[in-house]
């Protein structure tokens, strides 16, 4: 992010100074994988090859809870939609889902566990309606499941940093770190660019190929 603003430094000064001021995210300690287990089965390829949705869950200082649906694209890591509500059932899921395969088109499959609102008979006929093929993780290994570690991200970069007095306020604060996460905060995984950026990259090259194949023939 020094980066963008034309200030030169190392990563290791930067570390040095980001310790020093006591930013360090406390490490959790990962499960151990059984060994020879894949770690995500069918690993996308492309942009909307694979979708993956699940639930994270707190609490405001009111009492009331919060379930958030997470939608993330593994391949481009964008977070395409976080939906807080108190209760989410397979009908708003089916909703959620509709409105974002409008904008960005439909994925070829859509990961998730094995939660009652993920394989309920609705929800499993939408899917299929939409030639949509589902990809279960299995029963045990959360780290299949393509939005672990952005659920784990937005855990310590957000819902553990907030204090949110109704669910009201807890809508507009996740909406606006998902925005920050998607176009602003750098990803390791995409050579420290951000998630709308390398889509962005991404569209642009597929439409200069189209070009020059046109132009070609």
């Amino acid at each position: 992010m020094l980066g963008r603003e034309g200030i030169l430094v190392g990563k290791q000064r930067c570390s040095r100074l980001w310790a020093q001021a006591g930013l360090q995210v406390p490490r959790t300690r990962r499960r151990r994988r059984i060994a020879g287990s894949r770690p995500r089965p069918l690993a996308p390829s492309m942009r909307n090859a694979v979708w993956s949705y699940d639930f994270v869950f707190d609490a405001c200082a009111n009492g009331q809870q919060l379930k958030c649906l997470t939608i993330v694209d593994e391949y481009t890591r964008e977070c395409l939609a976080i939906d807080v509500s108190g209760s989410i059932r397979s009908a708003r899921i089916i909703e959620v889902l509709s409105r974002l395969i409008s904008v960005h088109g439909a994925p070829r499959y859509m990961r998730s566990d094995n939660s009652p609102e993920f394989v309920s008979s609705a929800l499993l006929k939408w899917v299929a309606s939409e030639k949509i093929e589902s990809a279960l993780i299995d029963p045990g290994k959360p780290w299949q499941n393509g939005t672990n570690g952005f659920k784990r991200k937005s855990r310590d970069e957000c819902l553990a940093m907030e204090w949110f007095r109704n669910r009201i306020e807890a809508k507009i604060v996740i909406d606006d770190w998902r925005r920050h996460y998607n176009e602003v905060r750098p990803h390791s995984s995409l050579n420290y660019d951000t998630p709308l950026a390398y889509r962005q990259r991404l569209e642009s090259s597929s439409t200069s190929a189209v070009i020059a194949r046109t132009e070609w023939s």
